[in-house]
C-alpha cells in the first residue's frame, strides 16, 4: 500500500462515526474531497495524503508524532499547518477570530506551495459543502457554526483566497473564489 492508500484506511478509521457538521454526511467524505481537490493541482502523493490527514490531529485527537511515523515528516509538516490549536481552555464561539488569525499567519508566510494547495483543497470543499446547504437553507446555515456572522466567516475564506495567489490560474483557486461571491454575496 502506498502513502494514499495507507492515508485513506487510517483517516477512514479516525474520523469513524464523526459526520459534518451541516450536512450530516459521513465526515470522511471531506478528507477525500480535499485529496481529490489537491489532485487537480499537483501530482504529489504526499500532498494527497496530508489532505486526507488534515483534520484527523485536530478532530480526532490523533497524536501528530503517529502521523510521522506511520506517514513521514513531510505529510506530518502539511498536517500539522492544517492543525489549529482549539485553546480549548475557552468556548470556541469566544476564541474563533483568535484561532482563524494566528492559523491565517502561517499561511501568509510560507513559501510551501504544497501548504497552500492544502489550504486552498480543504476551504474550498468547506466552501462547496457552505453552497450546497446555502441553497437549502439560506442564512440559517451560520447557525451551526461557532462563528455565526457571515461577515466574518466572508473575511476568513477571502483571507485564505489573498494568501494563495500562486494559485490563481488553477480552477480550485476560480471555483473558490466564484463561490466566495455565491456564499457571501
Amino acid at each position: 500500500m502506498d502513502v494514499l492508500e495507507s492515508a485513506i484506511v487510517f483517516a477512514t478509521d479516525a474520523h469513524s462515526g464523526q459526520v459534518r457538521k451541516i450536512s450530516f454526511t459521513p465526515y470522511i467524505l471531506h478528507p477525500l474531497e480535499v485529496a481529490g481537490i489537491i489532485a487537480t493541482m499537483t501530482n504529489d502523493i504526499e500532498t494527497m495524503a496530508s489532505g486526507v490527514l488534515h483534520d484527523t490531529v485536530e478532530d480526532c485527537g490523533v497524536d501528530p508524532k503517529e502521523i510521522k511515523t506511520r506517514f513521514g515528516a513531510r505529510v506530518a509538516a502539511l498536517v500539522q499547518s492544517e492543525t489549529e490549536d482549539k485553546l480549548y481552555n475557552r468556548p470556541p464561539a469566544e476564541t474563533w477570530k483568535e484561532r482563524k488569525a494566528d492559523s491565517l499567519l502561517m499561511l501568509k508566510y510560507t513559501k510551501d506551495l504544497d501548504v497552500k494547495i492544502l489550504w486552498l483543497a480543504d476551504k474550498l470543499s468547506n466552501l462547496r459543502s457552505f453552497y450546497r446547504e446555502y441553497l437549502k437553507r439560506g442564512d440559517e446555515l451560520w447557525q451551526f457554526f461557532n462563528q455565526k456572522d457571515p461577515a466574518m466567516q466572508r473575511w476568513y475564506y477571502q483571507t485564505v483566497a489573498d494568501y494563495v495567489p500562486e494559485l490563481e490560474g488553477t480552477a480550485a483557486y476560480i471555483e473558490f473564489n466564484e463561490l466566495i461571491k455565491k456564499v457571501f454575496g
